[in-house]
């Protein structure tokens, strides 16, 4: 799966570079990439140890 997700978000970075007209417009379109990645990772986890019923973040608490 992870070839996949690679290549998606590699479809996704060429869409976002050809819209971006310039470097300040790029430095946002980044931005919102990198929080929704990490929204997309907290959810992640939060099911994954939700799941396994275990603290795999370490932060002393499950989901």
């Amino acid at each position: 799966m992870g070839i996949f997700w690679d290549l998606i978000q590699q479809d996704e970075l060429q869409k976002q570079e050809a819209k971006a007209n310039n470097l300040e417009d790029r430095v946002e379109q980044l931005e919102q990439e990198l929080k929704a990645t990490r929204t997309l990772l907290k959810k992640t986890l939060v099911a994954l140890e939700t799941h396994l019923v275990q603290d795999i973040d370490g932060d002393g608490k499950m989901g």
